[in-house]
């Protein structure tokens, strides 16, 4: 048994000089985990959704440079590090709205910029993935800690948290983002019970969050999308704590899709909305909501399941990833660095001048 203060899970892996990859669109049902060793390979992974969530993106995307890195040197010695860029904007246009992926990538161009000559540059880009990586975990951790304070502050007779979509050890390099807050609030006796959304179309919370709380032994109700009003009127919601793939300077997030219809319903119900999510998911350079690219699927996600079509043919279909919550529904957006409640320019900007200066 892992405890709730430990990885129930991993999803990112470096062994034997390859990237490997929990395949996220089998389970609960099997474990199968994919080698990379191209890095054609780990862009399709994150466009085919093997991998998913915004901090796993990011890491995958990391050690994509290091594999496409490896490539172009083996291909030329002198050109490799001109040939490159196309492979970054490559892995760079895989996912257009999680911000992580983009921040990463520039984390990899800065250390290229930085190789030193008495070094293997491979290894020292390398270095930097998994520092990338292990970051992401520690950072997840502070997360945890900073939530479940924030919940500790504010007294409510109920203990149910709802979450929506998964923002786990599998969204992350480890541990989670709102699912740490869940997890260190669990250890702490704060709540008694997840109640899950299904997360449609993809089944994030189905086939994901239930596994990974079930693992940790953690008390975990899944639910329909459609049930949350009814659980809040009931009085068994103290929280909705989820995640987020990018947060703009005044605040607005945009997080899997149905995360704008908890916050409007938590807002009538007097539930608190909190959101999770590093500092690397601060989109500093979009003042709204408005201006995030969002990004469209294809129909067969909606019209079918496994391959199984449960809807009309020709039927047209609108399929979003994502929608925006406005800061002013949002109670508190945690992230490593500290907690800015009722979020706005002013407390984002002043939470961001701060971890400038770090």
């Amino acid at each position: 048994m892992v405890s709730a203060q430990d990885n129930s899970v991993s999803a990112i892996e470096w062994r034997d000089d390859a990237l490997w990859l929990l395949d996220q669109r089998q389970l609960p049902l099997e474990e199968v985990w994919l080698e990379h060793q191209e890095v054609g390979a780990v862009v399709q992974s994150i466009r085919d959704m093997v991998v998913r969530g915004a901090p796993a993106i990011g890491i995958t995307a990391a050690y994509g440079v290091v594999i496409a890195a490896r490539g172009r040197r083996d291909q030329d010695a002198y050109t490799w590090k001109a040939n490159l860029e196309q492979d970054i904007q490559d892995l760079a246009q895989s996912r257009p709205t999680a911000v992580n992926l983009f921040w990463a990538l520039d984390q990899m161009r800065a250390a290229l910029a930085k190789l030193s000559d008495d070094e293997d540059p491979i290894v020292q880009l390398l270095r930097e993935a998994k520092k990338i990586h292990r970051l992401d975990v520690a950072a997840n951790h502070a997360m945890g800690r900073l939530g479940s304070a924030v919940m500790a502050g504010v007294s409510s007779p109920a203990k149910g948290v709802i979450t929506h979509c998964n923002t786990g050890s599998l969204a992350t390099g480890g541990y989670g983002t709102a699912l740490g807050v869940i997890r260190s609030a669990w250890q702490q006796g704060l709540i008694d019970r997840v109640f899950a959304d299904e997360t449609r179309p993809w089944w994030q919370g189905a086939r994901l969050t239930a596994w990974e709380l079930a693992k940790d032994k953690i008390p975990v109700t899944l639910m329909a999308d459609t049930v949350g009003a009814t659980l809040m009127k009931q009085g068994r919601i103290s929280w909705v704590i989820v995640g987020a793939d990018r947060i703009t300077a005044n605040g607005d997030v945009a997080n899997k899709i149905g995360t704008y219809n908890l916050a409007v319903l938590a807002k009538h119900h007097g539930v608190r909305f909190m959101v999770v999510a590093p500092t690397s998911t601060f989109d500093m350079d979009l003042s709204s909501g408005e201006d995030i690219p969002i990004e469209q699927r294809g129909p067969d996600e909606v019209v079918s399941v496994k391959g199984h079509r449960l809807a009309p043919e020709n039927i047209e279909v609108y399929n979003p990833v994502f929608d925006v919550t406005p800061a002013e529904l949002i109670d508190a957006i945690v992230t490593e660095k500290g907690v800015v409640e009722r979020p706005n320019l002013a407390g984002v900007s002043s939470l961001m001048k701060k971890h400038s200066l770090h």
